[in-house]
């Protein structure tokens, strides 16, 4: 017996050692706490702490001199302290929207330890939550049909690459069904890779009800990895845990377009899906929508829709670099808009730093005649824009 009693205080130390944190650590605070009223409130314990402060994409934003011009920024609300060291701050009203927030304790930032959903942007972790009733309904995990989301490999030899990954949706009933299904091509931005649609944009959720809605068409969803030095994203790939960056090699140097091919190869030889112009769609953001006008302008005869979400428009962007892709871009869209796509779509936040360069865009466009759809928004180069984009985006495709 007393053999037995030391066994069990030996595996309890054991446990607590390695799991006391993940069965026992936590507290009864609940933050954050969406109200009634749709105000927020956050909570904390630090009963060592001076000062606590909260930096969310809901507060007014403070407006910041960067590289680009001048940009907004989050901004950062007190806490009050009350007792037994427990800190609070509630919001405003916040409008049905998906936000993201940090906390900062005595001018450290660090992530709210009472709130277990975060996102990756970059190098940059945020909490989330969402306040439905209105636009994030569109990015909550609905009582809907729910379809696939797979990570696969592909060859990829116009890449010298054997194997690289991407992210596939495919709708509800895919799996059991013999039909033909449209594809949407969905790229990234800088800095991003082949899950930040899924995790960042909410892709999935946004298919699923959209579907579910009969507002969009069943269609799969391809998020290849646009940084063509990369096997897969940091962490997911051989040899790749390091610190993700903004800036990777290959990612606008003309070889991501001209090996774009290869992605559309195995889809197509890969999945149940028609190859025509008329049922494939190409959309990307920032510098996924510089992907996207040029690779459609390279292959014109390939996409019958192309969305082009706060785009890198200008060559500008990669001085220096000498591609056949990005050169004499008038006379490639000439021969794209002679055999027209059905739908050019063009959205900009108006504090977007690349507003400018969607006009001078815009006005090339205008200049020539060719027809497209535009959606300007409040707000800058932000994914708050680029799910709303995808949500008017994705009913237009394929009608």
């Amino acid at each position: 017996m007393k053999k037995l009693t030391l066994f069990a205080s030996a595996f309890l130390l054991s446990l607590g050692s390695y799991a006391q944190q993940a069965l026992w650590g936590g507290t009864n605070l609940v933050s954050p706490q969406i109200n009634e009223d749709k105000t927020v409130t956050f909570r904390i314990h630090a009963p060592k702490a001076s000062k606590v402060e909260i930096e969310g994409d809901f507060l007014p934003p403070t407006k910041v001199d960067t590289p680009f011009g001048p940009q907004d920024i989050p901004s950062r609300a007190p806490f009050k302290e009350g007792k037994n060291g427990v800190w609070e701050y509630t919001s405003s009203v916040l409008p049905s929207e998906l936000y993201s927030y940090s906390l900062y304790v005595n001018d450290l930032k660090m992530p709210d330890p009472n709130n277990v959903y975060q996102n990756r942007d970059i190098a940059t972790m945020t909490n989330i939550f969402l306040i439905g009733g209105g636009q994030a309904d569109n990015y909550m995990v609905q009582e809907v049909p729910h379809g696939t989301v797979a990570k696969v490999w592909y060859s990829s030899p116009g890449l010298g690459m054997e194997a690289r990954r991407m992210t596939v949706y495919t709708p509800a009933g895919y799996e059991s069904s013999k039909k033909k299904y449209p594809v949407l091509y969905l790229l990234h931005g800088a800095g991003g890779d082949e899950n930040a649609w899924t995790e960042l944009g909410r892709a999935a959720q946004i298919l699923d009800n959209l579907i579910a809605q009969g507002k969009a068409e069943p269609m799969i969803v391809v998020m290849p990895n646009g940084n063509g030095a990369q096997e897969a994203a940091p962490g997911e790939a051989p040899n790749s845990m390091v610190k993700p960056s903004f800036m990777n090699p290959k990612t606008m140097d003309g070889a991501i377009e001209k090996a774009f091919p290869d992605v559309m190869k195995y889809i197509e030889k890969n999945y149940r899906v028609y190859t025509d112009k008329n049922h494939r769609a190409i959309a990307g953001l920032s510098m996924g929508g510089f992907h996207s006008l040029y690779i459609s302008a390279y292959y014109p005869n390939k996409f019958g829709y192309v969305g082009l979400f706060s785009a890198a428009t200008s060559k500008q962007v990669n001085k220096g670099v000498t591609s056949d892709v990005y050169e004499n871009l008038e006379d490639k869209l000439a021969v794209q808009f002679k055999n027209a796509p059905k739908l050019y779509w063009i959205g900009i936040g108006k504090t977007d730093f690349l507003y400018k360069d969607n006009m001078d865009f815009r006005k090339i466009l205008d200049n020539n005649g060719y027809k497209y759809t535009y959606m300007e928004t409040d707000g800058g180069h932000i994914w708050k824009n680029w799910r709303i984009y995808l949500t008017e985006f994705v009913p237009l495709l394929f009608k």
